[in-house]
Parts: structure tokens; C-alpha cells; sequence
């Protein structure tokens, strides 16, 4: 053995090379092929082990986690709970989350002779779960003694290198067994773009940019996802651009800068910030994601010929592309080398809150802007699909604020657990969720994990009687998307009990706006403990974006 390598178990070596990449906390739950590898996490002293109420949630918590953190990763045991975490891979593979998702599986020697065990399909395929994982995760990979620390070393990179899901099988018999490993740590940097390639790239924007009367920014998701917040920040101030953002792309950059001009949504957006953008002569996107709910059903006007496109590993330029230019090398060299300019100072969208009938049901239109006033600096806010994270974004979200929301993927529920994944990776700052009825009760027994970790995130459940997005969509009195009524504002007793009265906040429920603002009174006074508001609001009330979303996805599905 050299001087520049250990003998290390496989679970060592994999604990250390999660450690390394920014992993403090594994969401799990307990199954007879994982219990040993959950033994050595809650022994290692390295990572801490936090259990979930089911393997969706922790999915979900994982990914949340990873918006926070950077990186998060989820333990379930074989077939029957990593089926269960499939949806939440899934979304994380589709909004690019990295997460690692780790199965303990059945030792070697049984899955060698096809042995007919429990959590099997019956007829000897132990591969069948990890090619279902395959679509849903950038590689994937079965640790074996011989190849276990080159594998880990692999996936991991990917898993951060790539921002997506990655799935390591573990088989019982694997965990124990000793291996060399080498100490250098992972090399997680970015390979650099072609050198000629950019610098060719890098002339023809900055002749565009030069050329152009009215240029602008728009800022999406894949900006975030590629940790390329620094980089963006440095390009707008140095070059002077007025910049938009997008629904995934929310809170990239704080929407307090003074270059922020709102959020762009095609034809749902607000009409300056429509016309603005439309009018503009130069566009540079950067990390763009063209779906429908993050395009207002696909009515963007950037016309190809005035749209330069930067991703994470291509740009487009206008017509031509140059393939291998990344975002993350791009950006600092084209702030460097497009002189700053000064551009016409319009002021910022108002911000103010309505005026209302305050003994009136809290409408939609008066609530998101009293929320954007209520959020503080460094505020974790997490939205839930549907009328939360279409509301959200006419919160104005101060500075050092993250959104999380999945405007992508769209699985209902998935703020509930990713609210648990926030709030521990979010240390000291403070989670807001928004969720509503309907989504809150597929997820809702990750609160009991709150109360038991003692965190502190606020959630205010919005009780619409339904699935509102639904009913604007198609069938607004059909039965389907009526829910059962719960007793929503004792939600923190059912899952608390009286073990977790001490570490639990205000719980009540608002029926008139004059109420919740007393409430938000009463909240402020318990940010060291978890706060539940459960808000009633008129069953068809919704945000305008979302009811002009809902018609377009309506004609869409009838296209």
C-alpha cells in the first residue's frame, strides 16, 4: 500500500466521498436491505441520518435539500421502497436536482442465483428496479469490492458535474467489505470550454451587444441549477443590462437589484415587462428552459435572430452554435469584454398591496403582495404547484432569498417533504411553504418529522376546497376534484401530540384578512418554532397568471 492510499470499508469510502461533495444529512426509511448501511451512517459521525415517514417524501426532502445545499441525497430499501421514490427522482431528474439515491439490495449471492425473496417481482430479475432507475438518473452503478471506490468516485462526479439524480445499489454483503482507496480528493471542476470555439463565440456576442439599441438579460432555471448565480450577477453589474427572469428562474438574482425588471412569462406576463422584453433588439438567455407553465404555454417572442442562447454546454448564437461553450467559463470572460452602458432607468413594478374589504375571505389578488412584504432577507420560500407557485410569483422576494417551486415536473405534494429538506439544510434561515389542501394531504406526514427534528418553517395551507388548478383546467364542479374537509389548523396536535407541544408555534386558521393579519402577528413572535396558518379562501379565487395558464392549458389539451 502506498503512501497515497487507506484500507477503507465500502460504506466508509461511500460516507466519505458524500462528505466530501457537501453532504451533512441522508433522508432514509428503513428496510432489512438497507438497516445495516443506516447502522453505519448513524455511526460514522460523519453524516447525519434523517427518517422519513415514507420513501416518497424523503425523495422529495433529498431534492429540497439539494436546492439548498447543493447535493442531497435519500436511502430506501430494494423494490418496494425504491419504487415508492421513483416520482421524486423523477422530478428531480427533470427540474436537474443531484441527488443521490442509494437502494440497499440483496446480497450478491442471492441475486446471483435468482433466489425467490421478498421484494422481488417473483422470477429472479434483481436488475428490473435499476433499469427503471436508469431513465430517471444520469448513470447508475451495483458496488462491488472490486470496483466499489471507482464507481463511487464516478457517479458522485457525474451526480454534481451533471446536476442530476445518480442511483448506487448496495447489496448487503458489500457494505463490510474492506477495500483500497485512493486519498485525492474528487476533481468536481468543470472541464473548460474549447479555447478558439469560445473565443470565437465570445467576439460575436460582444459585436451584438455593441450593435444593439436596446439589449437585455433573461435569467432561467438552468442559471441556478449550474450554480451560476456569481457569475450572472457579475455580467449584469459590469455590462450595465436591465435583466428578466423567468417562473423557474425566480430569484436567480435578488429582485431587489436595481437592474431587476420582473419576470417574463410570454403572453401571461405583466404588460410593461411583455412589451419591454418583445421590443428588445438583443436578447441573451441565459440557462433557458422552454416549457409551457415556464413560457406561459410556449408564447415567447424571442425571435431566433436576435436571441443569443447560453447553456451549460452549448451556445447559440442567433443561427450558429457553438457546441462544448458552458455558461460557467462563459459569463466571467463576456463581462470582462462588453463595456458597461448606460440604459434608460425606468421605475421598478409596484409592489404595493391592494386595498380590500379587510372583514372579507383574503383574495388571491391582496395575498401575494401582503406575503412579499412579510418575507425577510435570506427567506427560504417554497411553492407548491398550482395556485401557490402561480400566486408566488407576484411576491416580491427580498434579498438572499431562494425560491423553490416545481414548475417542471409539477408533482403535487412535493413541497411538503422538500420543505423538510429545506429547513434542514436551511440551518438558521427561515422556510415559508405555501401549499394547498388538495397537495398538502398526499404529503402531509413530514410535518410529524418537522416537529420530532424541532425545525422551524412556517406553512401556510391555503383551503380552497379543492383542486383549484384543476377545476380552471376542466371539470369545475365534477366531483374528482373535491377533497375531504380536515381540521387543517390543528394539523400540529395530530402529528405533534403533547411530546411536541414545546417545540410548536402559532396553529390556527384565518377566516377574514383582518384575522390573518393578526395572525402574521402571532407568527412573528414564534420564528423559533414551527408556525401552521391555514387560510381560507373562495374555492374558484386564483391568481390572474394561473386562471390565463389554466385556459391555455385547456386549449392545449384539446389541440
Amino acid at each position: 500500500m502506498s503512501a497515497n492510499t487507506e484500507t477503507m470499508t465500502v460504506s466508509q469510502y461511500l460516507l466519505h466521498r458524500l462528505k466530501e461533495i457537501g453532504i451533512d444529512d441522508i433522508f432514509s426509511v428503513p428496510g432489512d436491505f438497507n438497516l445495516v448501511f443506516l447502522d453505519r451512517v448513524q455511526d460514522s459521525g460523519l453524516i447525519n441520518l434523517v427518517g422519513d415517514c415514507n420513501e416518497l417524501n424523503a425523495a422529495y426532502a433529498a431534492d429540497g435539500y439539494a436546492r439548498v445545499k447543493g447535493v442531497g441525497a435519500v436511502i430506501t430499501t430494494f423494490g418496494v421502497g425504491e419504487l415508492s421514490a421513483v416520482n421524486g427522482i423523477a422530478g428531480s431528474y427533470s427540474e436537474m436536482v443531484p441527488v443521490v439515491k442509494i437502494t440497499g439490495t440483496p446480497n450478491t449471492k442471492s441475486q446471483a442465483s435468482g433466489a425467490l425473496l421478498h421484494h422481488t417481482l417473483g422470477n429472479g430479475d434483481f436488475r428490473a428496479f435499476q433499469k427503471i432507475f436508469s431513465h430517471i438518473t444520469v448513470t447508475n452503478t451495483t458496488l462491488l469490492p472490486h470496483n466499489a471506490a471507482s464507481e463511487i468516485d464516478r457517479v458522485l462526479t457525474e451526480c454534481v458535474q451533471k446536476v442530476r439524480p445518480v442511483y448506487i445499489s448496495l447489496p448487503t454483503d458489500v457494505v463490510d467489505a474492506e477495500i483500497t482507496v485512493d486519498k485525492k480528493p474528487l476533481n468536481l471542476a468543470l472541464p473548460p470550454n474549447p479555447e478558439k470555439i469560445e473565443a470565437a463565440c465570445i467576439r460575436q456576442i460582444a459585436k451584438a451587444v455593441e450593435e444593439a439599441k436596446d439589449p437585455i438579460i433573461i435569467a432561467d432555471a438552468c442559471a441556478i441549477r449550474h450554480h451560476c448565480e456569481k457569475e450572472l450577477l457579475e455580467l449584469i453589474e459590469k455590462t450595465g443590462l436591465p435583466f428578466y427572469t423567468t417562473p423557474m428562474g425566480k430569484a436567480v438574482i435578488s429582485e431587489s437589484h436595481p437592474q431587476f425588471r420582473g419576470i417574463y412569462v410570454g403572453s401571461l406576463s405583466n404588460v410593461r415587462v411583455k412589451d419591454e422584453v418583445e421590443n428588445a433588439d438583443l436578447i441573451l438567455s441565459i440557462g433557458g428552459l422552454k416549457s409551457d407553465f415556464n413560457t406561459g404555454s410556449f408564447s415567447y417572442r424571442m425571435d431566433t435572430d436576435k436571441t443569443v442562447e447560453i447553456h451549460s454546454d452549448y451556445t447559440d448564437v442567433f443561427f450558429g452554435t457553438y457546441k462544448a461553450v458552458g455558461m460557467k467559463y462563459l459569463l466571467p470572460k463576456l463581462a470582462s469584454v462588453i463595456p458597461k452602458r448606460e440604459f434608460k432607468r425606468i421605475g421598478a413594478l409596484s409592489n404595493e398591496v391592494p386595498q380590500i374589504d379587510m372583514k372579507a375571505m383574503v383574495p388571491q389578488a391582496w395575498f401575494w403582495p401582503r406575503m412579499g412584504q412579510f418575507m425577510k432577507a435570506n427567506d427560504i420560500v417554497v411553492a407548491e404547484t398550482g395556485t401557490s407557485v402561480f400566486g408566488a410569483l407576484n411576491s416580491h422576494l427580498p434579498e438572499g432569498a431562494t425560491f423553490i417551486s416545481q414548475i417542471l415536473w409539477g408533482s403535487i405534494g412535493y413541497t411538503v417533504g422538500s420543505t423538510l429538506g429545506a429547513a434542514v439544510a436551511g440551518g438558521a434561515r427561515r422556510v415559508i411553504l405555501f401549499v394547498g389542501d388538495g397537495s398538502f394531504q398526499l404529503t402531509c406526514q413530514e410535518v410529524s418529522v418537522m416537529i420530532r427534528l424541532g425545525l422551524h418553517p412556517i406553512i401556510f395551507l391555503l383551503n380552497n376546497n379543492g383542486y383549484t388548478i384543476e377545476r380552471l383546467i376542466h371539470g369545475v364542479k365534477r366531483t374528482y376534484n373535491d377533497i375531504d374537509n380536515w381540521d387543517f389548523s390543528k394539523t400540529l396536535d395530530y402529528f405533534g401530540g403533547a411530546a411536541g407541544q414545546d417545540k410548536i408555534g402559532f396553529q390556527g386558521r384565518a377566516n377574514t384578512a383582518e384575522e390573518f393579519e393578526q395572525v402574521l402577528k402571532k407568527v412573528e413572535s414564534h420564528n423559533d418554532k414551527i408556525n401552521f396558518v391555514e387560510v381560507m379562501m373562495d374555492w374558484l379565487d386564483a391568481p390572474e397568471n394561473l386562471v390565463k395558464q389554466a385556459e391555455a392549458s385547456a386549449a392545449l389539451n384539446r389541440s
